[in-house]
């Protein structure tokens, strides 16, 4: 077979076709935007004191019974003990006072044996409120949160597979039939076990969902709309769907029919099926020509050209080429450098996006409002990033992402509690900083590796963005013992790989390798003296953001 771009050149680059697959591709993305990040509000800890049960108390001791601490500067109740019951009982049938007659730092304190009695000013009801996930219990909403990134590591690792072997278009359906059925199945939850195992299959088939549409859009559309699609198409519909999350959760506070109604959103796509075709790309591998000819036929119907008799010719004698793996990374000194800096960033940025976006019910002001702030400070980031990757330097462009992210982080613990507006502006800040960074690596990365190690060494730092995206739950977590602390570690995270990312080749305006020996020119920490640069064969591709080979290798893509 000859070279496809070549054979539907006919087509051209635009027309009625490639718009209709690119906008109907790009909606499907709208719903991983819905089901991404839910967790924020499912999640979210509201205000909580121990539960003090009936029993005849004064009016004195039923106020005094749970015991005041400071947090943040702030006197509020404890969460996660009170004055032993029975002790305050015996005090106030005899009738003393609290704070007059007695002195409560000398009474006995003890847990939350009742349970606990929570603010529904925000939530009616959530996982936190049903399962009582405080005090003792608290871990288990970061676990919770991190078993959807597990679902994401699963899911990127099958995807690929699944879709090599029966179809793109089919996978993409699958995962949303999926998608719809675990999180209608997790609003069903009766335990915190359920919950968890249910979101790491929610996790799977919304990871699947979005690298089998990516595959499919990169290989339907055209040249210069694949790169439309692949550089801002599927992030802004992303975004699209992040930003209306909020507005659902603050019309719907009960997580049940939250879940129900999300999971409801993906009826919507069963149309689509009969208007977003198969690709024809993977067609022709599968030997099935006939299929892959009637597709393209159809769009040059729709695009009013017409298409030669014979649309793709057979080739003869094409010997197949080798297959690489991480072994081979491993074997230059120069590559595993490289590599193991990749994983550096990917995982801190990762860290810091996930982080910041986990960490917007725990600012101050109205959740909702914050979680649609953080996600409309993405669109800003991915249009100006898609613009100023076309002519500005890899290397100077990313380091500076990253110490504005990080730079600012490290500056909100230095905000009084009186000034929350610019906290909450200096976080707003910090994420469109790693939205920058985490749209740029993607092209940074794919970049600097050879054409031969391109998907495996994409598959390697995607695996390190899953850890990253693993452990942020756990960082957030890290502001129940103080509220600066995520922030501390996240901005010395981002600030490391700043540094880190000085001593990786600079990729613009570079020629793309192709074999791993042209990669070994590349210049970084781990190299000696500065060899010479090697021939371009391909002119046509200098200055241009590469875009990953559609082989549908599930590492070669973004999330």
């Amino acid at each position: 077979m000859g070279d496809y771009d070549e054979d539907t050149a006919f087509l051209g680059q635009n027309g009625p076709y490639f718009w209709n697959t690119f906008f109907l591709l790009n909606t499907v993305f709208v719903s991983t935007g819905f089901n991404g990040l839910y967790i924020v509000f499912v999640g979210a800890t509201p205000k909580h004191h121990c539960l003090v049960p009936d029993v005849n108390l004064t009016e004195e001791w039923t106020k005094a019974v749970v015991p005041l601490t400071t947090v943040d500067g702030e006197e509020v109740q404890s969460q996660c003990s009170r004055y032993r019951l029975d002790v305050v009982r015996n005090l106030s049938a005899q009738g003393l006072v609290p704070g007059r007659d007695v002195n409560l730092t000398d009474l006995e304190q003890e847990r939350c044996l009742d349970g606990w009695h929570y603010s529904k000013d925000i939530y009616r009801s959530n996982i936190v409120t049903e399962w009582d996930l405080v005090c003792d219990d608290k871990w288990k909403v970061p676990f919770a949160s991190s078993t959807l990134f597990v679902g994401y590591l699963f899911g990127s690792l099958i995807s690929g597979h699944l879709s090599d072997r029966y179809g793109r278009k089919k996978v993409v359906f699958i995962s949303l039939a999926a998608q719809c059925l675990s999180v209608l199945l997790q609003s069903f939850s009766h335990s915190w076990r359920m919950f968890c195992i249910m979101f790491l299959f929610v996790g799977a088939s919304q990871i699947s969902l979005y690298i089998s549409a990516f595959v499919l859009g990169t290989e339907v559309l055209s040249k210069t709309m694949r790169v439309l699609f692949t550089t801002l198409g599927a992030f802004l519909f992303y975004c699209i769907g992040y930003m209306t999350l909020p507005w659902i959760a603050y019309g719907i506070r009960e997580w049940r029919t939250l879940l129900a109604v999300l999971s409801m959103t993906s009826v919507v796509y069963i149309p689509l099926w009969w208007f977003i075709p198969e690709s024809p790309r993977w067609l022709i591998t599968q030997g099935r020509i006939d299929e892959a000819e009637a597709i393209v036929r159809e769009a040059a119907r729709k695009n009013k050209v017409e298409a030669p008799p014979v649309i793709f010719k057979e080739s003869e004698g094409i010997s197949p080429s080798r297959t690489y793996s991480m072994l081979d990374v491993l074997k230059s000194k120069n590559i595993r450098c490289i590599t193991l800096m990749c994983l550096v960033l990917w995982m801190a940025i990762n860290i810091g996006y996930f982080g910041l976006s986990l960490n917007t019910s725990n600012l101050s002001g109205d959740p909702f409002m914050n979680c649609f702030l953080s996600a409309t400070s993405e669109v800003p980031a991915y249009i100006v990033s898609t613009c100023l990757l076309r002519r500005c330097p890899r290397k100077a462009l990313l380091s500076s992402f990253l110490v504005i992210g990080g730079g600012v982080l490290l500056l909100i613990q230095f905000i009084p509690n009186t000034l929350q507006y610019v906290a909450l502006a200096l976080e707003m800040t910090g994420k469109f900083g790693f939205t920058m960074a985490f749209s740029i690596v993607y092209i940074y990365t794919a970049e600097l590796y050879p054409t031969v190690l391109r998907n495996v060494g994409m598959g390697m730092c995607s695996s390190a963005a899953r850890i990253g995206s693993i452990t942020a739950p756990y960082v957030i977590y890290l502001g129940t013992y103080n509220k600066v602390l995520p922030y501390i570690v996240m901005g010395s995270l981002t600030i490391a790989s700043s540094v880190v990312n000085f001593f990786l080749p600079e990729t613009l305006n570079r020629d793309l390798p192709e074999t791993m020996e042209q990669m070994q020119e590349y210049q970084g920490l781990c190299n000696g003296p500065k060899k010479r640069n090697y021939v371009v064969k391909d002119e046509g591709r200098r200055n241009q953001p590469i875009q990953c080979e559609a082989k549908s290798d599930v590492h070669s893509l973004p999330l």
